[in-house]
């Protein structure tokens, strides 16, 4: 970015103006030290001669004016990369800083001092960035740990795909720990627009009663039934990885607790 030309720093009030542009200066340079310059011709009126042509310009100064006006007043220094606007506005300022090779823009942002409108833009990006991937249907790994305890338990892993024409689908496999114990199966939701409560079913098949009857077709259930339907409901707090799940299952058992959204156990799972 450096070395970058400031071209403007505009004050909004009266009051303003006697300390505006020098306050700017001063932060500006605290950041880019020696690579900050100062076009103090950029935002008077400017005259250029050629040969044979006089031009006379006032108002806005283009990129072109601004590179123009860095390699007259440069000397053998480095030509400047980027150019910055500072504009004073109601609630704080707004800044802009623009690429003078390609004209790109590098940085654009109103800035108040209590980052309100720096927090609602971030915001507003990542839902757009959200309405975006779903609007293409694009799916994405989901993952999430219950842990219901009272009055009944269950305990298990899920690892779902997020699918559909809007991702509110997700499915995937469950690896059960309790109820059943050591259970595998599959899984399936559905989100509801209802504060994003996920709602939906687990199918799992208990290892330790199908291993046994493997051998014996006439043993019975080992420690639970060869196969256990669990219906699930999780409500998340707010817009965490965190919320509570209520889980009630063919086995007669019903529990409330914990569940963890989106997990990571190794950094390199998804």
């Amino acid at each position: 970015m450096t070395p970058a030309v400031l071209v403007s720093a505009t004050p909004r009030y009266v009051t303003s103006q006697d300390w505006f542009g020098v306050q700017a200066i001063d932060v500006l340079q605290s950041v880019l030290g020696q690579g900050l310059r100062l076009c103090e011709a950029c935002m008077v009126p400017r005259a250029f001669v050629q040969q044979g042509l006089l031009t006379y310009q006032t108002g806005a100064v283009s990129l072109a004016d601004v590179v123009r006006l860095d390699e007259a007043s440069r000397g053998g220094a480095t030509p400047a990369r980027s150019a910055i606007w500072i504009e004073e506005t109601s609630v704080g300022v707004a800044v802009r800083i623009l690429a003078l090779g390609t004209g790109r823009v590098l940085f654009a942002q109103n800035i108040d001092p209590m980052l309100v409108e720096d927090e609602q833009t971030q915001r507003n990006f990542t839902l757009s960035e959200e309405l975006e991937r779903r609007s293409r249907g694009r799916s994405i790994t989901q993952s999430f740990l219950d842990v219901a305890v009272y009055p009944g338990q269950h305990i298990s892993v899920d690892m779902t795909e997020q699918w559909g024409a809007t991702n509110k689908n997700l499915t995937g496999v469950t690896l059960s720990l309790v109820d059943p114990v050591f259970g595998l199966g599959a899984a399936h939701y559905r989100v509801v627009d209802l504060v994003n409560v996920i709602v939906g079913a687990k199918l799992v098949l208990s290892v330790p009663t199908a291993l046994v009857r493997a051998f014996d077709d006439d043993a019975g259930d080992v420690l639970d039934p060869m196969v256990t339907a669990v219906g699930v409901v999780r409500v998340p707090f707010g817009r965490s990885n965190y919320g509570v799940v209520a889980t009630v299952s063919t086995n007669g058992t019903i529990g409330l607790g914990l569940s963890l959204m989106n997990i990571r156990f190794l950094p390199v799972i998804p």
